[in-house]
């Protein structure tokens, strides 16, 4: 699958190129709005990832742009701005997604699923692991069928465990789903939010791979 990135902050759309592609996905990067017209018309993308704060054209503009042109993929907009004006004007003119900066890793590859599952027309946006279910779309998770009172930082980790079900995360693949590309928190503070995790769904399985990580058992 083919990606388009539209990203004019150099370390992180290096650091997203990399990351995508070890996941699958081939990514063409620009970063300016006004190459992406002409990227669609070259290339079949299945989607695009596009910022906001762009040096020549802005966000908006180049998505409205898109839309024009007749190109129906799916776009994604990842942006660092946080005012809802921006997020209802994204929406409205014919985004799909919103993902605000700092974000993690495997929230957007898990977003890109559901958005290229619903292009194809079999969308699946709950993710469920035993009592627990996810929506992406509406940021919420319940347990035992019951609204799961979550922290910010509780809802990323737990997010990044559900979309990694039955695989190992390690403790810097848990930081990063708290803090995005570029920061880091403590062990420490991994450790006390599983802790809390595990009093509010005591049913869940959540284990500790000593040395390694965590895993959230199917």
């Amino acid at each position: 699958m083919r990606l388009l990135l539209v990203e004019d902050d150099k370390l992180l759309g290096q650091s997203m190129v990399t990351s995508l592609s070890r996941h699958g996905y081939t990514v063409d990067w620009v970063e300016k709005g006004s190459g992406v017209t002409s990227a669609l018309k070259t290339e079949a993308f299945t989607a695009v990832i596009l910022d906001l704060t762009l040096p020549d054209i802005d966000g908006l503009e180049v998505l409205r742009n898109i839309r024009k042109g007749g190109f129906k993929l799916p776009v994604m907009i990842l942006t660092a701005r946080d005012d809802i004006r921006d997020r209802v004007q994204g929406l409205d003119g014919g985004a799909d997604d919103y993902l605000g900066k700092p974000f993690a890793l495997e929230e957007l590859l898990a977003r890109l699923r559901v958005l290229i599952r619903r292009q194809s027309g079999s969308a699946e946006e709950i993710i469920q692991v035993g009592q627990l279910s996810l929506s992406l779309s509406e940021q919420s998770i319940r347990y035992d069928d019951a609204p799961l009172k979550l922290t910010r930082n509780e809802f990323k980790i737990l997010t990044s465990l559900m979309t990694n079900a039955g695989r190992v995360q390690s403790k810097e693949q848990l930081q990063q789903s708290l803090h995005g590309w570029d920061e880091g928190s403590s062990d420490n503070a991994i450790e006390v939010h599983i802790h809390n995790l595990r009093k509010k769904a005591p049913n869940v399985a959540i284990k500790n791979i000593r040395g390694v990580g965590y895993i959230l058992e199917k």
